[in-house]
């Protein structure tokens, strides 16, 4: 592997100095790929619009030809964080208007490129915002495969697509896993929640890794549901939103089969966490897959 900073004369983004991932990694069969750190690239999914397409330039890499906002990452940045500054920088994506979904990697070995699958939370109107960018649409995507496509999108789109319909979704028994550890839970049941809810804020933010789900590709960020119930519905919402605290008005057991009925009315993969056999068996009535509490305390 070589690397090979840009030409000086080759136009780069004007706005400050270069950053050190801004580099070709060489392979030694001659390849070129951009990104000393590799690459990362939104693949930002409206349910109304469709996907959020970038027609590049002509004198970019594979120039006049329609991807996915992206680029370079940063030494030490996840492809998360880098596809969401990419496409911020080019394409003016609100951070806090997408919900990543997925992470599918092309690894060569010596370079990856990430694409971050991700649904839009709250409708934005892209920006041109860089040199790199000659347009931006929303393109339906049924018709994304009439556009001129650039090699690396057109390559990985066809496996993309056929992952849009899934959408996973955690629900998890809070009585049960937190009384799973003999730690003085019942003397402050909102606090334990509390605790676990932010277990599983960190666990929302990092992913779960896809075979540990069962599903294809690499990292995948589900919707998690924790159900609350008695004491433990005093617990505060999670601070980042990542986990929906559910409060059962009567039964926790009954909410719990009711949130998963209606995840699965809506589409959604649904995992159940608890390990009460009754429960299980009411879960797996309705489609849901379960998994022990050891399973999710392996996780956080």
């Amino acid at each position: 592997m070589t690397i090979v900073p840009p030409a000086p004369d080759e136009p780069r983004r004007p706005d400050g100095p270069r950053d050190p991932g801004d580099a070709w990694v060489v392979t030694a069969e001659g390849a070129k790929y951009w990104g000393r750190f590799g690459a990362a690239g939104l693949l930002a999914v409206d349910a109304e619009r469709g996907v959020l397409l970038q027609h590049r330039v002509a004198w970019s890499h594979h120039g006049d030809t329609w991807g996915l906002p992206g680029g370079a990452r940063h030494e030490g940045e996840s492809a998360c964080d880098g596809a969401l500054r990419e496409s911020a920088e080019e394409a003016g994506v609100p951070r806090a208007a997408v919900a990543p979904r997925l992470t599918s990697v092309y690894d060569v070995g010596v370079w990856s490129y990430s694409t971050v699958v991700a649904d839009v939370t709250r409708p934005f109107q892209p920006v041109i915002s860089d040199p790199e960018s000659r347009e931006l649409a929303w393109v339906p995507v049924d018709r994304v495969d009439d556009y001129l496509l650039h090699p690396g999108f057109a390559a990985s789109w066809p496996r993309l697509r056929a992952l849009l319909p899934v959408r996973p979704a955690i629900v998890v028994d809070a009585a049960n896993v937190v009384g799973s550890v003999p730690n003085g839970w019942w003397r402050d049941r909102a606090g334990a929640a509390g605790r676990l809810r932010d277990e599983l804020e960190a666990l929302a933010a990092k992913g779960v890794d896809a075979e540990v789900l069962g599903l294809p590709e690499t990292v995948w960020f589900p919707e998690i549901h924790l159900v609350v119930e008695g004491e433990a519905r005093a617990v505060d919402d999670a601070p980042e939103g990542a986990v929906r605290v559910v409060r059962a008005d009567g039964a926790g057991d009954d909410t719990i089969v009711e949130v998963a009925e209606r995840l699965r009315a809506d589409g959604r993969t649904v995992a159940a966490v608890t390990s009460d056999r009754g429960l299980t068996s009411r879960l797996e009535g309705v489609g849901a897959s379960v998994r022990p509490v050891s399973w999710l305390r392996e996780l956080l």
